[in-house]
């Protein structure tokens, strides 16, 4: 599990390996995580936007942008937490994963957080291919 907390809001995230979805003799590896996000502040904030650092075993880095995450932008209030779990696939058997979310407090104010940076190895905990539906 990797933590980090900016301001009042703290994020883990909890990597694993979709063996069954991968195959090395192609060069194809699939991770999933999952990312919880807890409010510990005292006002209600949404989540906007991602940016996501996305680096191979081979030192390829890739920029990911966008709205929400998995097509929400969710509102997340003082001592609740959101969840959701997403995917990644990397050429290389190992990688990692960083960045960051833009939010707005119940000020209409933009801030971002911090999103860990955390590894992808196959000696993560696995999952098979059905535990992502």
């Amino acid at each position: 599990m990797y933590f980090a907390e900016t301001g009042r809001i703290a994020v883990s995230v909890e990597p694993h390996f979709i063996a069954k979805e991968s195959n090395s003799g192609v060069d194809y590896f699939i991770y999933s995580y999952t990312i919880t996000l807890k409010n510990n502040g005292r006002q209600n904030c949404q989540l906007l936007s991602r940016h996501w650092i996305i680096r191979d075993g081979a030192g390829r880095e890739e920029h990911v942008v966008g709205d929400g995450v998995v097509g929400k932008q969710p509102l997340i209030k003082p001592g609740e937490s959101y969840s959701y779990r997403s995917g990644c696939p990397l050429a290389t058997p190992t990688g990692s994963m960083r960045g960051n979310y833009h939010m707005l407090d119940a000020r209409s104010r933009k801030f971002e957080i911090k999103i860990p940076l955390f590894f992808l190895r196959p000696d993560c905990p696995r999952y098979s291919a059905s535990a992502l539906n």
